[in-house]
């Protein structure tokens, strides 16, 4: 048995006489598809479900994977399709784990049309491809996935190494300048064969990496970057370089081309521009040239450290533009282009969907809710279903005020990407067998015997994936005064909930550490009473539900996913 609570009507009553809250506006635009759509013939085996289709963004070279279940023939004929909506950093794994624990093919066999978005950056979405090599992308990037999962677990469960260990430490740490893998860079002077190292040393190529690195910084990061945040970033790269030089002769000559330098950043003159960064590289590298000659004192493999700076500095470099994205590019771009898509395959007639989120998903639904409430609009939304999600966290004991410390954009600004899913990869092992370090890891996820253990693992191994340093930073708005709010702090999405006219029902789970019931209340109170429903799943005595068990729990098929049924069921008109 669930807990549950009615801010309004009882179940009951909420079967029988809950469709007079729906509003029935038909869409009278039609629907424009945002350049190239199609579906994948030649399927990815990572991909589970029926069809793998893709639609592009109008302002982005992402192209989305969207999975489709097909309704079951058996099942009765529903009038709306429905959208599946995944946390930060998961793919439409979390939805359909295996063919007896599928979320998604549950609600497909009910009847319903089931689509599960991936957003960008998230499992088989795509970067920049044409539309003929779509179908040969997916399969590699599926092979990629596979082999990253068979990777974590080739070990036959031995323990994770040191390495292992360390690279999770320094992933969520402040290093100095991060290769994606999270090792730091060495700045100790290293001993070495400088005959040999004077061989490989190519000036030329030197100078003109190094240009090409403050032309990157200077032209192209600037539109991914704020002033201060670039300004932030160039003092970092030559404080990077300045350390390769202290206690030097050459540390003065050395910071007199570093003012040069800075002078030229700042006023970003278009006459020369580009010759007078390639003049001052050229200066800079002979004197990282002079040092690594010089014998008083030696500077041990200079040329070779000063190369790497430069390698590790513009591999993070490279990772901000790739990962530059935040909870608003969901909002505004990913979400409405999959809706827009999947209107019209379906064809709904009152050009509307049903709609699930779990965690973020649920966050995104309820800020779709609110933007179109402030602008007095009608969603294209007949109902929405929210599993563990909430707009203000500020009040409840969540986990996630772990990720607090990256809410300084410094600190984003070192790690520009989270790799959530090779460090749940990495962490699994001691997470699951003796010494069991990071067991607590698992009840974040599941709360005690939820979850089958092969399951669980499918999941961690699975169905995480990097996620950018900003768009963490966006949703730690949610743990301030006035809950999450947009990229500029102009708009908080909580304010305008109530403004909705769209039947909600809000489920919780009473172990989720990571949105606790009390989180999710917050948000329930701001919506009118005769449209929300709020159940919490659990019991005193047990079982217990944690964040995921809502979607994958071994009970969550005879509890959680009838409750949803009879709730779109009952808005399906």
């Amino acid at each position: 048995m669930s807990i549950s609570m009615s801010m309004s009507l009882s179940q009951s009553e909420m079967l029988t006489a809950p469709c007079k809250f729906r509003s029935f506006a038909r869409a009278t635009a039609p629907f424009r598809l945002r350049a190239f759509s199609t579906a994948i013939t030649d399927k990815p085996s990572v991909c589970t479900a029926d069809e793998l289709h893709y639609v592009s963004l109008s302002n982005s070279d992402w192209k989305l994977a969207l999975w489709r279940y097909n309704p079951s023939p058996l099942a009765p004929r529903r009038n709306h399709p429905l959208l599946l909506l995944s946390g930060v950093g998961t793919n439409a794994i979390g939805y359909d784990l295996s063919p007896e624990s599928s979320f998604a093919r549950y609600m497909s066999g009910q009847g319903f049309e089931t689509w599960t978005l991936e957003v960008r950056g998230a499992g088989l979405s795509l970067p920049a491809s044409n539309s003929k090599d779509v179908g040969q992308v997916a399969n590699a990037m599926s092979e990629k996935m596979e082999a990253a999962s068979e990777s974590a677990t080739a070990t036959n469960g031995a323990v994770a190494s040191n390495k292992e260990l360390n690279n999770i430490s320094s992933a969520v740490s402040e290093p100095q300048i991060s290769a994606p893998n999270g090792v730091e860079i060495e700045n100790a002077a290293i001993k070495g064969d400088l005959t040999r190292l004077a061989t490989a040393w190519d000036e030329s190529k030197l100078v003109a990496r190094l240009s090409e690195t403050f032309m990157f910084l200077s032209e192209r990061v600037s539109g991914f970057l704020s002033e201060s945040q670039s300004r932030v970033m160039f003092a970092k790269f030559l404080d990077q370089i300045s350390k390769l030089l202290v206690d030097s002769p050459l540390y003065e000559q050395f910071n007199e081309i570093r003012g040069k330098l800075s002078t030229l950043y700042e006023t970003k003159q278009n006459s020369g521009f580009t010759s007078q960064i390639t003049d001052l590289s050229q200066k800079l590298v002979k004197i990282i040239e002079e040092g690594q000659l010089s014998v008083s004192p030696p500077l041990f493999d200079l040329q070779a450290r000063f190369t790497s700076t430069i390698e590790d500095f513009q591999k993070q470099l490279d990772l901000m533009v790739k990962y530059d994205w935040d909870f608003d590019h969901y909002l505004e771009e990913d979400v409405p282009a999959a809706i827009e898509y999947i209107m019209k395959q379906s064809m709904p007639k009152d050009g509307k969907l049903l709609a699930i989120g779990h965690s973020m998903g649920g966050i995104l639904l309820y800020s779709m809710l609110s933007r179109f409430g402030s602008e007095g609009k009608e969603p294209n939304l007949a109902a929405v279903v929210t599993l563990a999600s909430s707009l203000d966290y500020t009040s409840s004991k969540s986990t996630l005020k772990l990720l607090l410390p990256l809410a300084d954009p410094a600190q984003a600004l070192n790690v520009p990407v989270v790799p959530l899913g090779a460090m749940l990869a990495a962490a699994y092992p001691l997470s699951s067998r003796p010494p069991y370090v990071f067991s607590w890891l698992n009840t974040l996820i599941s709360a005690e015997d939820m979850m089958d253990p092969d399951l669980l693992k499918r999941l961690v191994l699975n169905n995480f994936c990097t996620i950018p340093a900003k768009l963490v930073l966006q949703l730690t708005t949610a743990f301030r005064e006035h809950g999450l709010c947009n990229r500029n702090g102009t708009f908080f999405y909580k304010d305008h909930l109530h403004k909705s006219n769209t039947p909600i029902l809000a489920i919780a789970g009473d172990q989720d550490l990571i949105c606790p019931p009390e989180a999710v209340e917050e948000t329930m109170k701001l919506i009118p009473e005769h449209l929300v429903t709020y159940k919490v799943f659990g019991e005193p005595g047990g079982p217990h539900y944690a964040h995921y068990d809502l979607v994958g729990g071994r009970l969550a098929v005879e509890q959680v996913y009838p409750s949803i049924i009879e709730f779109l069921t009952c808005h399906d008109k």
